[in-house]
């Protein structure tokens, strides 16, 4: 049933603290937030955007760190200091013309549990609350900023039959 759902994906949404990082968050002697990012995860971003699959970011939180991310990724949907992801959601979904089952939406804890109700196939990580590894069509095997990202890009492409042009470009 996760193959079927992830064969029409056509939009990632992800979450940030939990998702893109392992839910730590340092700030320095100046106060300024700073962020871990897994290179492997970005990485698979940027192999799901270039197969032309679109990838958002819908966060609770705002972050200059996150911002030059995607800026550095190419990521050009990017909600940010977001109260209800759902209507985040609906936003993001008329902007791309995108369907709901047709997108994916990767989160790691409560406040993310509406909107993984709304899309196509909802995704959770390793070390997510019990609630949403019930609620989520996958769980990886990865923790939140330990790779979990790059392990559902590589399954939605593989999915797609895509990963194996991929790999020939890598080793030609």
């Amino acid at each position: 049933m996760a193959t079927e759902k992830l064969k029409k994906i056509r939009l990632l949404l992800l979450d940030v603290d939990g998702v893109l990082t392992d839910g730590s968050i340092v700030y320095d002697d100046r106060g300024t937030e700073i962020k871990r990012f897994n290179v492997k995860d970005g990485l698979g971003i940027r192999l799901l955007m270039q197969s032309g699959i679109q990838v958002g970011i819908i966060t609770g939180r705002s972050s200059g760190a996150l911002r030059h991310r995607c800026e550095n990724l190419g990521i050009k949907h990017l909600y940010e200091a977001v109260t209800d992801k759902t209507e985040a959601l609906q936003d993001i979904l008329q902007r791309t013309a995108v369907r709901k089952d047709e997108t994916a939406f990767m989160g790691d804890d409560l406040p993310d549990l509406s909107i993984m109700k709304q899309v196509g196939l909802a995704i959770t990580v390793a070390d997510a609350p019990q609630e949403l590894r019930t609620t989520a069509d996958m769980t990886t095997m990865a923790k939140g900023g330990q790779g979990a990202v790059r392990e559902i890009c590589e399954k939605i492409l593989k999915a797609q039959e895509r990963w194996d042009q991929i790999l020939t470009h890598y080793t030609t």
